[in-house]
């Protein structure tokens, strides 16, 4: 199978994605009063829901990105010091990263570089809040529900269902006795592994070095492809991530765009690929 819905490193820098992290996305509803109070008649004696909320997810992680859900990593696959010397090798341009990013500093598991953090490392990140009154101006109200979205990008090994489960039980252990708790569960996919030694990924490789004049780098990534685990586990196929993106595409973001020489290349490549598979 032939994928190509990932990215490489630069114009002129090609990279061959070979495992991609799986996802487990939820979503959390706190209810307390039948309906939303006046803060100055019932505050401090309701328990309110957002506080309650919040004060839930401020317990899932730490402040250094490690996920505090009981049981969260005990399938997480540890990365190997061969794997971790060869993601290493990934040309990477930390300040160029963080304009990329619009941020500061970079965050996260301080006992792993960047690049293992975003590829081969599980996460957890709050997508959107709401409750309560957010228009314009001011309305004392004490809401009588909040909820939450809650992504975790996975790593091979780790199922959505046992995590949400996992997630799902300790939300319930701490949840405070004065509200309700509700987990749905809106989408998940397994990550995924493939072969780097398979005949069609050594005709991959030598496409990609032909067409863009220099060979590829193996890379991880951090997004999700479901369908990768499927055509393993159903299937019993490898598959081949052939993409051609920029990482400065701007996925899934207003003006997200493609590089139109990457598009040629894509072109060249495939059928290089194609030619050097039929051999």
């Amino acid at each position: 199978m032939v994928i190509s819905d990932t990215h490489i490193l630069g114009k002129d820098t090609p990279s061959i994605v070979y495992a991609l992290r799986g996802l487990a996305y939820v979503e959390i509803e706190v209810t307390g009063p039948s309906q939303d109070l006046h803060s100055g008649i019932y505050g401090g004696a309701v328990h309110n829901p957002l506080n309650a909320l919040c004060a839930m997810l401020a317990q899932l992680q730490d402040e250094s990105g490690h996920i505090l859900v009981p049981g969260f990593y005990a399938k997480v696959r540890p990365l190997s010091d061969e794997e971790r010397a060869e993601l290493a090798k990934i040309p990477f341009d930390r300040q160029a990263w963080l304009e990329e990013a619009g941020v500061a500093s970079d965050w996260g598991e301080p006992e792993y570089t960047l690049t293992e953090r975003v590829s081969a490392r599980p996460t957890l990140d709050i997508n959107g809040i709401w409750g309560g009154y957010t228009q314009p101006g001011a309305k004392t109200v004490l809401p009588s529900r909040a909820a939450a979205k809650v992504s975790m990008r996975l790593v091979p090994d780790q199922k959505p269902a046992e995590v949400i489960e996992l997630l799902k039980q300790h939300l319930l252990d701490i949840a405070p006795p004065t509200v309700s708790l509700t987990v749905r569960d809106l989408n998940s996919g397994e990550g995924a592994i493939v072969r780097r030694d398979s005949d069609a990924m050594q005709a991959a490789f030598r496409a990609y070095a032909d067409s863009f004049g220099r060979e590829p780098v193996f890379v991880r990534e951090g997004g999700s492809i479901p369908v990768v685990a499927t055509f393993q586990q159903v299937l019993g196929i490898e598959t081949i991530l052939m993409g051609f993106g920029l990482p400065d595409d701007r996925l899934h973001a207003p003006n997200e765009k493609f590089h139109l020489p990457n598009f040629y290349r894509g072109i060249e490549t495939v059928v290089r690929f194609l030619e050097y598979l039929g051999r």
